[in-house]
């Protein structure tokens, strides 16, 4: 008999970390599950419709009006140069005519924005909201296109 202490092996301490690989192994089977189950889960209503021979009307394309603003102030509706009290008057027939006429606005880089500003206004008052910008599309690079006489 021996005297003094006995002496305990020390067991494993607890571990206070939490173990996410069988929480991600389940979490992943049901994903693959519902990506399975999904579409066959979707209801579709099969009719049979009936038939009818109509006639599809021809698609009218809208109007559509070009007025341009030139370096040199001058003002061109169609191609035509007029001036602001003619461009006016022309514009309020369009728009009593056709009032889903679309105006595709030209204008120079160098016309200042007060120009295109009023213009618009012009538009709008007359009854004519849809207005387009036209540009020239850029290089295939997409970077901008340089300004004339520039590399």
């Amino acid at each position: 008999m021996a005297f003094g202490r006995l002496e305990r092996p020390q067991g494993s301490e607890p571990m206070s970390d939490i173990n996410m690989t069988p929480l991600i192994d389940v979490m992943l089977v049901l994903l693959i599950i519902f990506m399975i189950t999904a579409p066959m889960m979707t209801s579709r209503l099969k009719l049979d419709l009936p038939r009818a021979e109509t006639q599809a009307p021809p698609p009218v394309p809208p109007a559509v009006i070009t007025i341009a603003l030139t370096a040199d102030g001058r003002t061109h509706l169609d191609d035509l140069a007029v001036d602001a009290a003619a461009l006016e008057a022309q514009v309020q027939a369009q728009a009593k005519s056709k009032p889903d006429t679309e105006v595709q606005l030209r204008a120079d880089r160098v016309v200042p924005y007060e120009r295109v500003a009023q213009l618009i206004g012009v538009l709008q008052k007359a009854g004519l909201t849809r207005i387009a910008f036209v540009t020239e599309a850029s290089e295939a690079s997409g970077a901008p296109a340089a300004p004339a006489g520039q590399p």
